[in-house]
């Protein structure tokens, strides 16, 4: 009985399928052969070789020549590997007092990087989108790639954002200032554009590259001028049905806390207070400088020092902490909480103290504290991993524009 003709589709639906597979293996190797792509894939040898030639002439491989070895009979095997190079993702972290921009290879290796401060006296739409244009463009001429080489952006903000990226009014209009109109300003290029909360962008950085990998349920805690959380619970990142999962207003009507004020700002806040009212003790590195400059870091490396006034900002600031870990613990049951931002390498000891004081509050087991290993760098992280991860996982429908 003859075998009635393979429909069009289904073959052309198998083949990008196949081809997926061999780029996706190729994504998580440096250089292969084709053996190893068959073993990995449980693809034929002459599949994978017509997809990587496939993937080849699309410009997403390229073939790696093998060292001569005299020694060796027969033709040697064919090696091959993903281009790093062809394409690249932005990254934008387009904070409330600076934004900053940073160009990714294939691999994720930052290759460019630009910021700028914002002027916050004269804070307005346009000045945002300039302030982000030239960080871009400064950063692409560091990386030596050409804007059409851009395949992906993903940028950062203060502010909720729905499924399309667009932020509801806030107080004041303060959401939509934060985020004026990245989207369609982007998308206008021809990239790919995502536009995320910036809490959400520091948990994604966590779950894939730092504290948060293989943790089932956490929360990424920026700490910097105000508190703002982005949740995973069981693996998926919660946004809520206007994306507003993780914002701290709620910490207004908490007993102890009351606003949601950072862990930089009240440091830095509190540390001036104690300068003014002449509460810190003789021979204190804080009472040497004036009180304006004071700020987060050296009132931690005072307390660190045994500085009695550091020290009693360090206790306030582990009492307020306690009570919003506890607040996150008592909702979403987390196994634990990541201090991440421009704090986060100076804040072990408000960590332990913290710690000490959420024992009591909680049911056991309390969620573990720690803080992140990306510094102030934690949202960017997560916009170009958001942007790297997209383009990984729609590879095929971009068409590449090769290399001059």
């Amino acid at each position: 009985m003859s075998r009635p003709p393979r429909n069009a589709s289904s073959s052309g639906l198998l083949r990008r399928i196949n081809t997926e597979r061999v780029l996706e293996y190729a994504w998580a190797h440096d250089v292969f052969t084709a053996s190893e792509a068959m073993d990995a894939t449980g693809l034929t040898r002459s599949t994978v070789i017509s997809r990587c030639g496939e993937l080849i002439e699309l410009g997403w491989m390229r073939e790696v020549e093998r060292a001569a070895d005299a020694a060796a009979k027969g033709r040697p095997a064919r090696l091959y590997q993903l281009r790093s190079d062809a394409g690249y993702v932005i990254g934008v972290d387009a904070g409330q007092h600076r934004v900053l921009a940073t160009v990714t290879d294939l691999r994720g290796v930052e290759i460019g990087r630009q910021s700028h401060p914002l002027d916050l006296e004269h804070d307005n739409a346009q000045d945002r989108l300039a302030t982000a244009d030239a960080c871009i463009a400064e950063a692409l001429a560091a990386a030596g790639v050409d804007p059409s080489r851009v395949l992906a952006i993903a940028v950062g903000v203060p502010a909720p954002t729905d499924v399309e990226g667009a932020s509801p009014p806030g107080r004041g209009e303060f959401w939509p200032r934060m985020n004026p109109g990245f989207v369609a300003h982007f998308r206008a290029r021809g990239w790919h554009t995502t536009v995320e909360n910036d809490a959400n962008l520091a948990a994604l950085a966590e779950r894939a590259l730092g504290a948060g990998r293989g943790v089932r349920s956490f929360a990424a805690l920026l700490s910097g001028e105000r508190l703002g959380a982005g949740i995973v619970v069981d693996g998926a990142l919660v946004r809520g049905s206007h994306g507003a999962a993780g914002e701290m207003r709620l910490l207004e009507y908490v007993a102890g806390v009351g606003s949601a004020s950072g862990i930089g700002f009240l440091a830095r806040s509190w540390g001036r207070d104690m300068h003014e009212a002449g509460a810190l003790p003789a021979g204190s590195a804080l009472r040497a400088v004036p009180s304006s400059a004071i700020d987060a870091p050296m009132v931690f490396a005072a307390a660190d020092v045994g500085d009695v006034g550091a020290i009693a900002v360090v206790d306030r600031l582990a009492d307020r902490l306690a009570r919003v870990c506890a607040v996150i613990d008592g909702m979403l049951d987390v196994d634990r909480i990541i201090i991440a931002g421009g704090v986060a390498p100076v804040v072990g000891d408000l960590l332990r103290r913290t710690a000490n004081i959420v024992e009591g509050m909680v049911h056991p087991p309390a969620p573990e504290l720690v803080a992140s290993s990306f510094g102030a760098d934690a949202v960017i992280v997560g916009a170009s991993t958001l942007a790297l991860e997209h383009v990984r996982a729609n590879a095929l429908d971009f068409a590449l524009r090769k290399a001059d």
